[in-house]
């Protein structure tokens, strides 16, 4: 369990300078600071994979919370606008812990609100439980306790940013237990499912977020954001407040259910990794997990979050310790079958692009990285049989066409070493281009 008390929850820098994230094992994610504000266009409730592991939109990007005591409201939230921070309920949080997903705990007026926020594995589907908890001792409780939410949504490709506009339909689709979105056409829908005593439907846009991380890298730092209805619950009466946000619709009574299930999975995971006594170790295999991801109907890995995709360079290094080393020989299978089906003219794919474009086959090194991860799969296995019947054809194949030569000069020199390069194409790891510009040109024989 990594646990925050309120000497870092309750400092404005230090929370904002630590991120968490939520997976869903299909390229999609949530993520923000430690208090919630958004630092990065990144930043997130439900970025969904419409084409999984890509094609990310950001369709969630805040729930604004309100308690409300005896009339009395309290903000918990906290965004940055240009020169303030407003609101600033970071002062009433005081813990914040990951366990195995993140909750915080807000200590208002006496009482304890716990929000617990998870991804369902599998789904385009956030899930936001919320618990009231008593006051402690002898202090006499509120006359009211309400709970406002006010879901804000973006609704754009992840490496974006949204702008106040006429376009988008503000109309909110309401029916017992569920409310639909659809702002703009060809996008899916965004349905909120809740257990809320009262729903308001009217809309308005939120200006001038701002972005202290994307400023620091010299992009767009400023985002208009849609309020398109306001949730209200009776703490008393509903002491446990749920919304499930998707792409489908759900019954919030399962929001629980799904919390046991998750639990349940997670603990699952590393019980097979076989790492009860270290700590440390428990961690990294959690962590291990988010990267893991659906590609059809095998798996694959994401080269990194916010803003990465699947790289073959970046899998096929990755493999051994995400998978073998964490007790999952079957998803490293899974990963390479994914990988040798999209081998052409001997070349693995360098990445997939976002929108689920044909893979991009720029790299001289990710095929020959393939081989090392067959064989750590084999030594893991010793399944000589299952990597022969899946991958000897491919890897053959590959050396067939490294001996006669394949795509951008990448062929077999006369001292028996791979020459490649071709004007215009960055093969190597060091594969920054803009435009017709590869800043690193290595044409010939680099150590890759």
């Amino acid at each position: 369990m990594l646990v925050f008390g309120p000497e870092i929850c309750t400092n404005l820098e230090a929370a904002t300078q630590r991120e968490w994230l939520e997976t869903n094992g299909l390229g999609g994610f949530a993520s923000s600071t430690l208090i919630g504000l958004n630092t990065r266009r990144y930043h997130g409730l439900l970025t969904a994979a419409t084409i999984p592991p890509v094609g990310r939109m950001l369709l969630l990007a805040k729930l604004e919370d309100t308690l409300i005591l005896d009339g009395q409201r309290y903000e918990l939230s906290a965004n940055q606008y240009p020169g303030v921070v407003h609101p600033q309920g970071y002062q009433y949080l005081t813990r914040f812990q990951l366990d195995p997903f993140p909750v915080w705990t807000y200590t208002v007026g006496g009482l304890r609100l716990e929000k617990a926020l998870f991804m369902r594995h599998g789904e385009n589907s956030t899930v936001v439980h919320y618990t009231l908890h008593p006051p402690a001792g002898d202090r006499p409780a509120p006359g009211q306790c309400y709970l406002e939410v006010r879901p804000l949504i973006a609704y754009r490709d992840y490496h974006s940013t949204t702008q106040a506009n006429d376009v988008l339909k503000p109309d909110v689709e309401v029916t017992a237990g569920l409310a639909t979105v659809r702002p703009y056409d060809r996008l899916p829908a965004l349905y909120c499912a809740h257990n809320a005593d009262e729903i308001d439907t009217s809309g308005a846009w939120y200006y001038h977020f701002t972005y202290a991380v994307e400023r620091e890298r010299g992009l767009d730092d400023v985002e208009d954001l849609f309020n398109p209805f306001t949730l209200r619950f009776d703490l008393y009466r509903q002491p446990q407040p749920a919304i499930i946000a998707s792409t489908e619709p759900h019954d919030v009574e399962c929001a629980l259910t799904y919390r046991q299930a998750e639990v349940a999975r997670r603990q699952a995971h590393m019980s097979a990794a076989s790492t009860e006594e270290e700590a440390f170790v428990r961690t990294l295999v959690a962590a291990a997990d988010h990267y893991i991801v659906a590609r059809g109907e095998q798996k694959t890995i994401i080269a990194g979050y916010h803003w990465f995709s699947d790289w073959g360079r970046d899998t096929m290094i990755a493999l051994p310790g995400l998978t073998l080393a964490t007790g999952r020989p079957e998803v490293a299978h899974s990963i390479l079958r994914a990988f040798a089906r999209v081998v052409d003219q001997g070349m693995l794919p360098n990445r997939f692009p976002d929108a689920g474009e044909t893979p991009e086959y720029n790299t001289v090194d990710a095929t020959l990285w393939f081989f090392e991860a067959v064989h750590a799969l084999w030594r893991a296995t010793q399944d000589s049989r299952a990597i022969c019947t899946d991958f000897y054809d491919v890897l053959s194949d590959i050396i067939a066409w490294h001996v006669r030569g394949t795509r951008y000069g990448i062929h077999l020199d006369n001292d028996g070493l791979l020459t490649a390069g071709t004007p215009g194409v960055q093969l190597t790891w060091m594969d920054v281009r803009v435009g017709d510009w590869v800043v690193t040109p290595r044409y010939g024989q680099p150590v890759e």
